[in-house]
């Protein structure tokens, strides 16, 4: 995985891991803009990179970003070392980099932003690991532009 940001053109997705779901975002990094783009719903890594071949055979992302879930203090958890193993798997598997960018608190801002926006609360589950995979790609964008 990339230590640097490299000044990359083109599409850019986006992944929030999670061990249920992967939610995912698309943005084109000349505009700098990221949008909700699906949620990969199922526990079976076959199935999971099976929608992810679907996705990158669509898009043809020239880099992929996976949000690094860490507690609040920025130390590891759980999930941590799953969400870098899968940033390894994504380059091994498609030829891509992968970076890591912190993903602290983008559930949470997902689960606000879709209630401020009407969406009921029934309806986050289908959608809010999108959104969040949309903050951490605007996350990429904002501190790339900022470097």
């Amino acid at each position: 995985m990339a230590a640097h940001r490299a000044s990359r053109a083109g599409t850019i997705l986006a992944f929030d891991f999670g061990t249920r779901r992967i939610g995912v975002a698309v943005g084109e990094s000349a505009i700098g803009l990221a949008h909700p783009l699906t949620t990969i719903a199922s526990e079976q890594n076959e199935r999971r990179f099976a929608a992810i071949e679907s996705l990158i055979d669509e898009w043809h992302p020239a880099l992929l970003i996976v949000g690094l879930p860490v507690h609040a203090d920025g130390t590891a958890h759980a999930l941590t070392a799953r969400a870098r193993r899968f940033a390894k798997q994504l380059e091994g598997r498609f030829g891509l980099a992968a970076e890591l960018v912190d993903e602290r608190f983008t559930t949470h801002a997902a689960t606000e932003a879709l209630s401020e926006a009407g969406v009921s609360t029934r309806a986050h589950k289908d959608v809010r690991d999108q959104v969040a995979a949309q903050l951490i790609l605007q996350t990429y964008f904002d501190q790339r532009d900022a470097d």
